[in-house]
């Protein structure tokens, strides 16, 4: 059911390219509320030795030190990291947490952002098209440029400043590129439909802009977006180098205070609230107690045609109610960030 009372959250539209560079700590610590959030839902896969690694700059950000009095076994049960997490990760998450001691909160999160900055995934807008003889292909917006992506592996990287021009004509997308030998090539790619296309073409022409264009030439954006190919598009956002050049802006502010929000938390991994799954074998008589499964917290929105819609499911392409293609997406995700 839709209707009131309705529930909003604040997400990031831009990814820094360095998150640990923000200057203001509530900046950072509503970038690492995201970023765990991308990580918990798979948005932004991860090794299991990198995920133990950032559960245990969370549980050191919401609990602090380990206290062997307070922090019982089964502790990091009580939180969720990952989709599917297992006890295996959850052992090592507490093994990485005993030696965080001293850490406050806001070191924990800035060590956490600096971890995952490194992640492939991280800050990568996904978005479907086809190319040649229809073969699929993943073109991924960044801070730093356009990534594509064919047949499960990575074949192009461009970047911002050696993009000259965007462009779309119907379901035709066009991404023109300056090589080293100073010639202009052209990729063209189709979109599913006239309306994923030009979200496409907005979301690419937001990203340059944001991140590349240069302070003396935000005062005519509508000259730089015409050269870059756009139509009827108004940039509504101050870019990364105006935030930051900003003499009215004077970062951190003074007299700040972050209130911290808790995570939900789970029963503990314990034989009352587990499922218990006796093991064959040489072991045979033993418990092996599995934590009950989190609730995902998102709704499946019903306009499949609106393009934030869309854009939000091909953020994703590793879910598992993500959307169908030639290519089966899991193992697409699981060839590039295999260890």
């Amino acid at each position: 059911n839709t209707g009131p009372p309705y529930t909003l959250y604040f997400g990031i539209k831009f990814y820094a390219e360095d998150p640990c560079k923000l200057k203001e700590e509530i900046t950072r610590y509503q970038f690492f509320l995201q970023v765990k959030q991308d990580v918990l839902q798979g948005r932004l896969p991860c090794p299991v030795n990198t995920a133990a690694q950032l559960g245990a700059y969370v549980i050191q950000s919401e609990l602090g030190d380990y206290d062997p009095y307070k922090h019982t076994a089964g502790y990091v049960s009580e939180y969720r990291f990952v989709p599917d997490q297992k006890e295996e990760l959850e052992d090592a998450i507490e093994r990485i947490h005993k030696t965080l001691m001293g850490q406050v909160p806001a070191e924990a999160e800035v060590n956490y952002l600096g971890v995952a900055k490194s992640l492939e995934m991280y800050g990568v807008d996904l978005h479907p098209v086809y190319g040649e003889n229809k073969s699929e292909y993943f073109l991924g917006l960044t801070p730093i440029g356009v990534v594509v992506y064919k047949n499960k592996k990575q074949v192009g990287k461009y970047f911002w400043p050696r993009i000259t021009k965007v462009h779309f004509k119907e379901t035709q997308f066009e991404l023109r590129v300056l090589g080293k030998d100073c010639n202009e090539t052209s990729f063209f790619f189709e979109a599913r439909n006239k309306i994923t296309c030009k979200h496409l073409w907005k979301c690419c022409v937001e990203h340059h802009t944001f991140f590349r264009v240069p302070e003396n030439e935000s005062n005519s954006l509508s000259r730089k977006f015409s050269k870059f190919g756009s139509i009827g598009y108004k940039h509504r956002y101050r870019t990364s180098l105006q935030m930051t050049r900003d003499p009215s802006v004077q970062l951190p502010r003074p007299d700040q205070r972050i209130e911290r929000s808790r995570s939900k938390t789970y029963p503990k991994r314990t034989q009352q609230t587990g499922n218990q799954i006796t093991t064959n074998g040489e072991n045979e008589g033993t418990t092996k107690i599995i934590a009950p499964s989190p609730v995902k917290s998102f709704k499946k929105m019903k306009n499949e045609n609106n393009p934030e819609t869309q854009r939000s499911k091909t953020s994703a392409p590793w879910e598992e109610n993500g959307p169908q293609s030639t290519i089966p997406l899991h193992k697409f995700v699981d060839h590039i960030f295999a260890p």
